[in-house]
């Protein structure tokens, strides 16, 4: 066994965050990752382990109501921080408007990336609520509009190995529409 104050040993740290809306205070491993916590620790495995290198989007959860992949960030880094995963999102008794829209419109079909995908696409009505230009905007100071090539370019990383993708598009777009 390495003593903890030798070369190379795991250094543990105090770390509180809120994730779907319950306060955990916990000790981590510096080393653990936001995705590693919550599905290990937490024992919330919605999220999922695709690629682990922040390519394919089946980790995305929502920090403070922006979109990150789970698996490149370290747990440590996210003390007071506000976490939601895709069961945050709603349940099977009382899904949220996002999940019950892929449902409706078979927005996956292994489900994998899907809780992901929903994550995502539940920030992605918000960015563009907020106005957050995107790379296929034609004027950047203009607010954005939910079209499907405005959709497509900010879900793109988000992998559906399926190939689902024009479903996802119908679900995400419904969504929108009912919010406007």
């Amino acid at each position: 066994m390495t003593p903890p104050d030798a070369p190379g040993a795991a250094t543990r740290s105090p770390l509180t965050l809120t994730v779907n809306g319950s306060r955990h205070a916990l000790e981590v491993d510096n080393r653990t990752t936001l995705l590693d916590l919550l599905r290990e620790s937490l024992h919330l495995t919605g999220s999922k382990k695709g690629c682990d290198h922040g390519q394919c989007g089946a980790c995305t959860v929502l920090v403070n109501g922006t979109r990150i992949n789970a698996c490149l960030t370290l747990a440590v880094m996210h003390e007071g921080d506000e976490v939601t995963t895709i069961e945050g999102l709603g349940t099977a008794e009382a899904p949220g408007a996002m999940q019950a829209a892929f449902v409706k419109h078979d927005g996956y079909q292994c489900g994998y990336c899907t809780p992901g995908q929903i994550c995502s696409a539940t920030a992605v009505l918000e960015e563009i609520r907020a106005g957050i230009p995107s790379h296929v905007a034609d004027d950047p100071a203009a607010a954005p509009r939910i079209t499907a090539e405005e959709i497509r370019e900010r879900m793109s990383g988000n992998i559906c190995r399926c190939g689902a993708y024009s479903n996802i598009l119908a679900a995400i777009a419904e969504v929108a529409e009912e919010r406007a």
